[in-house]
């Protein structure tokens, strides 16, 4: 890791922190926990985790950048598919890991022009310093819109409208599973003698060892072959299940079908960490200072949405959403050759193009009680490929 960034002290002392409070959790586990319980440490721990202290995250400044960072045509033409579906269902929106506020600020402004402003806009996020922030964008980008906003502590009981989440699943913890020749392994964590952290295996067990077992059966893998499995994203499409009245989530995030994401090439899984916009894969590196993420199986995510009563309301590639919902002719509305317009069309460049973003993330879109066909899959729909 020698050409990454080095922490200030500070920084460290932190890191260093976060660092003996999983090493303590993990002698008193009998010595191992699984890598989803790591990774929810190392994110989550409460005022410790990646997302739940303060460091800076999102932009230039922090570790990586979203979409709705580079350009705020991402929200505007993003309005339109929120709009189509809170009309058939409720006027409220719930963004699930709004990050640094952004995407409220943008959406927000987008459906005030339209005349479509939400009654209420929920933000459910974990992190206080986050909510912090949110806030803060929301209050500097639109002041007049602060009080549609509320903050939520947890999922409602029930809730009609439409959910965004935008780079959402790709942080829920997920189990990293191996299958070798003596059977299928749950790959933990470790404490060696030198006090670092270091992967042991014990076999996998319970809902963790079926679900590997049918991937492994569907997607022929070889032994030696080590992948992701997230038990925590299936939970939380089955809860959605639960309390979704009428309406949809619209998740956006990076990922494949699954004959692609356990795809033999693909045969050391999708494990990946970003910090200081350097992506390695050490997810022991300066815990609680940089992000730890898997790509997202979304054949998963249909099967658990579909067990729960969901239906699969459109599946495709981020750059079809984006021009089935619009971003062109948003980008056509700024006077061309102004800075404002090169900007514009850098972003909308990364977010279009195959070899950027515009394949290797994708939207998919689940819900109850929406009839009428969503506008962002009107064209390219691979739902089939799920």
């Amino acid at each position: 890791m020698n050409n990454l960034p080095i922490p200030a002290p500070e920084a460290l002392a932190h890191s260093q922190r976060l660092h003996q409070a999983i090493a303590d959790e993990i002698a008193a586990a009998d010595g191992w926990v699984s890598f989803a319980r790591f990774m929810e440490l190392v994110l989550y721990a409460p005022g410790l985790g990646y997302y739940t202290a303060g460091a800076r995250k999102f932009g230039a400044a922090g570790d990586f950048v979203t979409s709705p960072e580079m350009t705020p045509l991402f929200g505007q033409v993003l309005t339109r598919q929120v709009a189509q579906v809170m009309a058939e269902s409720a006027p409220v929106v719930l963004e699930v890991g709004a990050g640094s506020g952004r995407l409220a600020a943008d959406l927000l402004l987008a459906l005030e022009r339209m005349g479509e402003l939400p009654e209420h806009y929920f933000i459910l996020d974990l992190s206080a310093d986050l909510r912090q922030r949110q806030r803060q964008t929301i209050a500097e980008a639109a002041p007049h819109l602060l009080s549609r906003v509320e903050w939520l502590d947890r999922l409602p009981e029930t809730f009609s409208g439409v959910v965004v989440a935008n780079e959402l699943l790709d942080a829920m913890p997920a189990n990293i599973v191996a299958w070798r020749e003596n059977g299928i392994f749950d790959r933990g964590v470790v404490v060696d003698d030198a006090g670092s952290f270091m992967w042991n295996e014990r076999p996998a067990t319970g809902t963790l060892l079926a679900a590997a077992e049918e991937i492994g059966a569907q997607c022929s893998l070889p032994p030696g072959f080590e992948s992701e499995i997230s038990l925590t994203v299936r939970a939380w499409l089955s809860e959605w299940g639960r309390r979704l009245e009428k309406g949809a989530l619209l998740l956006i995030d990076y990922g494949f079908p699954r004959r692609e994401f356990y795809h033999q090439q693909r045969g050391r899984g999708t494990l990946m960490c970003h910090y200081r916009h350097h992506a390695h894969p050490d997810p022991f590196y300066l815990p609680g200072l940089q992000d730890v993420t898997v790509h997202v199986d979304f054949t998963a995510v249909i099967a658990a949405a579909h067990a729960a009563g969901l239906d699969l309301l459109g599946y495709t590639n981020q750059g079809q959403f984006l021009l089935n919902c619009g971003i062109l002719d948003q980008l056509a509305e700024i006077p061309n050759g102004t800075p404002e317009y090169i900007r514009a069309a850098g972003a909308v460049n990364m977010l279009l193009m195959p070899h950027e973003m515009g394949e290797l993330f994708k939207v998919i879109a689940v819900g109850r009680g929406i009839d009428e066909p969503l506008c962002g899959f009107a064209n390219g729909d691979q739902g089939w490929r799920l």
